[in-house]
């Protein structure tokens, strides 16, 4: 049974460097300056009042990264697994079904359909871009490939 006199801490307690002991009075921390105080700690990239490294070369090159498109897949065997016969794919549902994970990070993305597998049900398939082979293989089941301009 759990009483007040025996209670064990749940973590163990936090080391106190700056005491004495077997180094001197210093433990380790050096002579004065502010890394040997009790709160001394600098950003990463400080010189000391210098001016530091990342501040003194200059700046190059460009980063595409905010305006990146990330080109999502969706397989044919991928299809005829989450719609019915007769259905029109969308983006909304591609997604809702779980055919498609959305990167949250980038702002735009488009769906491009390949043709792994087989598709055996009439698909009205709404994509932003298609393989040549998956574009044939929804017209020859008896669907429509259409091309969405919309991104």
């Amino acid at each position: 049974m759990v009483e007040l006199h025996n209670l064990v801490p749940t973590e163990k307690k936090r080391k106190r460097v700056g005491r004495g002991g077997s180094r001197g009075g210093t433990s380790g921390r050096g002579h004065k300056g502010q890394k040997a105080r009790t709160s001394g700690t600098v950003r990463p990239g400080f010189e000391g009042g210098q001016m530091p490294l990342y501040r003194r070369l200059p700046k190059r090159g460009f980063t595409n990264a905010p305006f990146q498109t990330e080109v999502v897949e969706v397989n044919l065997k991928r299809l005829n697994e989450l719609f019915h016969s007769g259905e029109e794919v969308t983006q909304e549902l591609l997604i809702t079904r779980g055919a498609i994970k959305r990167n949250k990070s980038l702002k735009s993305f488009i769906i491009k359909v390949l043709a792994s597998g087989t598709l055996d049900k009439k698909l009205v398939v709404n994509a932003h871009a298609f393989s040549q082979s998956a574009k044939r293989a929804i017209e020859n089941a008896g669907g429509e490939a259409r091309v969405v301009q919309e991104r």
